[in-house]
Formats: C-alpha cells, sequence, structure tokens
C-alpha cells in the first residue's frame, strides 16, 4: 500500500461523557494503532466524533430533565476532553456540522433518486397516547435471536439486527405500562440481500483476520437471505430525510457517509484536499482500511455499512481490517450510566498517572472476552508489570548518564533486533492486538532487570524497548528524542538517556 492507513472508530453517542468502558475497547487500541503506524514513517488518519442523532440521546436528556440540544453540547465538549486526557489523538472528529449533515442527506437522496434504496412499508410501534412510533431506544424486549433483553433496531448481546415488531414482550422504555401498537410506515429501505454476495466474498477473503466473535457473527448473518435494511423511520429526531416529511435518517445507516466523511476531515487536517468524500477509498488511492469496532457495531458498520457503500460508490473498496472487541465492565458487570455502575475516563485520567491507566486497559484489553476493570487491580497490576521493572531498570540506566559513549555488545545488538521483531509481530496489521503489545512491554522490562545486563548493552536495550512501547506509553516516550523506528539502527554504541521514574499508585 502506498497511501494512508485510515483508521476509523465508531462515534460515541452524545449522551454523556466517555467511561471507561468506551476507552478500553475501540479508542485505545485505535489511537496505539494509528501512533505504531506513524513512528514506522507511514501517514495514518484516525477518525472518530460524536453521534447526536441516537434515540439515546432524547432518552437520556429526558431522564436528566434537559433537553437533547442542551446535552448533545455538553457531551461533545466532554468527550473531546476526554480523548484528549488520555492522549488519544483524533485527526478527524465528526460532530452535527452542516456540512456532514447534508453530506448524509446527499448521500441518502442519491441512492433514492438512482432507485438503489426504494419505498417499503415496515412495521412500527406506535404509542397511541402519545402519537410516537417507538423506534430503536425507545422500545424494549426480548431479542427475537438470543431472548436476550434488548432494545429495538440492534441487539448489542448477540450484535443481530432486531426489526422491532420482532422485539417479543415489547414496551415503551419510557413507560413500561404504556399501550403499545404496531403500524405500519411506508420507509426508505436498502435491499441488502442484493449485496450479500460482494459481501460474502470479502469475508471470505478476509476470514482468517477476523477475531473469533466477528467470523462467526459475521457467517451467521451471511449465511441466510438479508432482511431489507430501514434507511429512514418516522421519528422526529434525527437528521431529517429527504423528501420524506416525518421521517429521519435512521443513525445506523449513517455509518457509510459518516465514514467517508471523516477520512475526507482527517485527511484535511492533516493538510491535504481530497477531491471528493470517498477518494481516499479508491483503490487508486492506495489507502489501507481500518475499523476498530465493539462486538455490537458490527451489524451497521460491516454488513449494512458496506453494503449501503457498494450501493452508493461500487468502486470503493471495503475495509480489510476489522478489529473488534467485546465489554469491558466494571467489578464484573456491564458499565451503565442510568445505573451510575461506570468510571468515568477523564475523573481516573485525573487520578492516575495516563501511561499507567494506557498500559492497564492495554494489558486487560477486551480482545476476545469481557474483561473487567477494578481499582485495585490497576495500582496492583501497573506496580507489578510496570513500575517496579521500569524503576529498576530506569535507575541503573541513569546511573550510566554522561559516561559518554558505551560500546555494545553483537549479542546485545543481536537481542535488540529480536526486541524489535517481538513488538512488530504485535503491532503490525493484521495481527494487531494490543493486549500483546503490553505484554512485550512486561516481558522485556523484566529480562532488562537482569544484573548480568549493564553498560552499553543495557542502554541501547533499554531505548529499543521505549521506541516500540512508546504508542502504549506516551508520556516515558518524551524521554526519546524522537518516536520514529524507521531511523532505529542497531548500534555498536550508545549515549545513554536520562530516564524519568514512574510513581506506583495507592491500591
Amino acid at each position: 500500500m502506498t497511501g494512508p492507513v485510515i483508521i476509523i472508530t465508531p462515534a460515541p453517542t452524545a449522551n454523556g461523557d466517555m467511561h471507561l468502558g468506551h476507552i478500553a475497547g475501540p479508542f485505545l487500541a485505535a489511537d496505539v494503532c494509528a501512533r505504531y503506524v506513524r513512528a514506522t514513517g507511514r501517514a495514518a488518519l484516525l477518525g472518530t466524533g460524536v453521534q447526536d442523532t441516537s434515540t439515546f440521546v432524547v432518552t437520556t436528556a429526558r431522564r436528566l430533565g434537559t433537553t437533547p440540544d442542551a446535552l448533545v453540547r455538553r457531551a461533545a465538549k466532554e468527550i473531546e476532553a476526554t480523548l484528549d486526557a488520555l492522549a488519544i489523538q483524533v485527526d478527524g472528529f465528526t460532530g452535527w456540522e452542516d456540512r456532514f449533515l447534508s453530506f448524509v442527506r446527499e448521500v441518502v437522496g442519491e441512492l433514492w433518486e438512482q432507485g438503489r434504496i426504494v419505498l417499503r412499508p415496515m412495521v412500527f410501534p406506535y404509542a397511541p397516547r402519545t402519537g410516537e412510533f417507538l423506534v430503536d431506544g425507545h422500545i424494549a424486549g426480548a431479542c427475537p435471536v438470543c431472548l436476550a433483553d434488548s432494545c429495538g433496531g440492534l441487539c448489542e448481546t448477540c450484535g443481530h439486527p432486531v426489526p422491532a415488531n420482532e422485539l417479543r414482550n415489547p414496551r415503551s422504555t419510557r413507560d413500561p405500562e404504556e399501550a403499545v401498537e404496531f403500524r405500519t410506515v411506508e420507509v426508505l429501505v436498502l435491499p441488502l440481500e442484493q449485496y450479500r454476495g460482494r459481501l460474502r466474498a470479502h469475508f471470505d477473503h478476509v476470514a482468517t483476520m477476523l477475531r473469533p466473535r466477528a467470523a462467526q457473527l459475521i457467517d451467521e448473518l451471511l449465511g441466510k437471505p438479508l432482511v431489507d435494511f430501514p434507511v429512514t423511520y418516522p421519528s422526529s429526531w434525527g437528521i431529517p430525510a429527504p423528501g420524506l416529511p416525518g421521517q429521519v435518517v435512521n443513525p445506523n445507516a449513517e455509518p457509510v457517509a459518516w465514514t467517508l466523511y471523516c477520512s475526507m476531515l482527517a485527511a484535511e487536517s492533516a493538510g491535504h484536499s481530497p477531491a471528493s468524500e470517498h477518494e481516499l477509498w479508491l483503490p487508486q488511492a492506495g489507502s489501507e482500511l481500518v475499523y476498530f469496532l465493539g462486538a455490537d457495531n458490527l451489524y451497521p458498520f460491516a454488513i449494512a455499512g458496506l453494503g449501503m457503500l457498494a450501493a452508493y460508490r461500487p468502486e470503493c473498496l471495503f475495509p480489510t481490517r476489522l478489529f473488534t472487541n467485546e465489554f469491558y465492565e466494571l467489578d464484573r458487570e456491564k458499565f451503565s450510566t442510568s445505573r451510575g455502575h461506570l468510571v468515568w475516563a477523564r475523573d481516573l485520567a485525573a487520578q492516575a498517572p495516563r501511561d499507567l491507566i494506557r498500559f492497564h486497559l492495554a494489558t486487560d484489553s477486551p480482545e476476545l472476552q469481557r474483561s473487567s476493570f477494578s481499582r485495585t487491580e490497576l495500582a496492583r497490576l501497573t506496580r507489578i508489570r510496570l513500575v517496579e521493572p521500569w524503576n529498576r531498570v530506569a535507575e541503573r540506566v541513569n546511573g550510566l548518564s554522561g559516561s559518554g559513549p558505551l560500546p555494545v555488545s553483537a549479542r546485545a545488538q543481536s537481542d535488540a533486533a529480536r526486541i524489535a521483531e517481538r513488538f512488530r509481530a504485535a503491532y503490525e496489521l493484521p495481527r494487531f492486538s494490543l493486549q500483546r503489545a503490553a505484554t512485550t512491554i512486561t516481558q522485556q522490562l523484566h529480562r532488562l532487570t537482569d544484573p548480568a545486563l549493564d553498560g552499553g548493552d543495557l542502554c541501547h536495550q533499554t531505548e529499543v524497548v521505549l521506541r516500540y512501547a512508546a504508542p502504549i506509553l506516551v508520556d516515558l516516550a518524551t524521554a526519546l528524542p524522537d518516536t520514529g523506528l524507521t531511523g532505529i539502527t542497531i548500534r555498536d554504541s550508545v549515549e545513554p538517556l536520562r530516564l524519568p521514574l514512574l510513581s506506583p499508585l495507592e491500591s
């Protein structure tokens, strides 16, 4: 690939600040990946933002006694501040600016005009008392696929789409006692089955690069005919659907427009001027397209989203790297804003060094199964695996500071090359693993504490470890003159660095 690596992670809903589950999921991994790619000399563009169109904005605003607009504006500021507090560098941050809203409507309008999305009747729950259709977060019940409690639209437990009229024992989330009827409305739908062949071929091609949960869900979804995907639905909150009064664009139908727009915005922030939103997704751009997703976002981004991309711009590439994660829990229970069962990421960043937080979340990354946060474990794990071994190594290196160029043995040069190789095995696409990168840091720090390793051999290998740890340990890495990896040479002499020490957390 000759173009940039475009990294996309779904926008959090603008109904509150980011909790630790958000960061431990796709956001930290996406940031570390982007930092590593840049360190190797290749351009990386990381795009995300906030989504203000979800019905959960409305339900949260109602619960908090505020307006959806006020909640969105407050949450957007909080989310940007939290990303900054944890050193997550975003190139393209998309919100609700007019340019983006116009692009979403342009995509939907063009697809309708070309006959690639069509009006078809769909059944929706309806509250006769208020005269509202109950879509997504306004309706709940049992998922017809896995039987877990779910809202309409998408089941976050099994990842399958859930037409609201197929929920078992449906109830209004505002008032469970409210009468619920079902009414038919003509909405715009994408006949997703038309694109199953291309989707199947794509995912067969990248199957060996998918994590197990993603591979299973994609096989389940594509192993049978795909149902029509609602691009619009009857609601008053969202981006108004072009030509359909009383309907808005389904938030789960925004990913195709959102990812293209994010890519363009990120490129513009880097000083480039793409001719169109989709230019970087064309084969001739040479881009490598990467998604970091919670497993519950796989359907709207990787199935419905890519189906819409195939309908909108069939010449565009599909992402070949899809990294999914499971839920990150708190004391073995799901993070819940409504129950107050959470840790706000920015609050934790005010209480603990962000290198320790980033290292702990990387070590505990929910890549393949759910993992759980506890403050006690944060203090204990970082002390044992990072703080104590790092400080022992740093104190010995600092003791050599000012002693002039020190010789590096042939054995140490060979070991330094092996260290770099082990880190590259964790960071490189398509086998990127945040957890393995953090584990490699721990393993190499433990090895460097060996008293038999000293002088230039110790200093050189410590610098190599710190350079490869830099995408995670962003503050420790400021001890380096730069964080690039392309210029690393296995040297026969080295000037000792002056290294900072880490302070352990109280349990």
